[in-house]
């Protein structure tokens, strides 16, 4: 997250100038002003992961597809008739 100051200092430029860009480095953790400012924010590890490798909810557990399957197989060999 980048400081509240920052923020309000970025908002003020991007209202002044039209067609203000931000370089945003979510790998980096940075954001860039196009007069070279950086400023560096944090970020949950595990938010940062999910973003770079745009993973939502049904993606994160796709990660662990072989795992569910054979869950599923073990499941369904010793309760079978579940799937009856």
């Amino acid at each position: 997250m980048l400081d509240s100051n920052v923020v309000e200092k970025l908002i003020v430029q991007i209202q002044a100038t039209e067609g203000y860009h931000l370089t945003v480095n979510l790998a980096a953790q940075t954001v860039t002003t196009p007069s070279k400012e950086c400023y560096y924010f944090d970020i949950d590890s595990f938010r940062k992961h999910c973003l770079i490798n745009g993973l939502d909810e049904i993606g994160l557990t796709l990660q662990h597809s072989d795992k569910i399957k054979l869950f599923e197989q073990k499941r369904q060999s010793e309760q079978p008739w579940l799937f009856i």
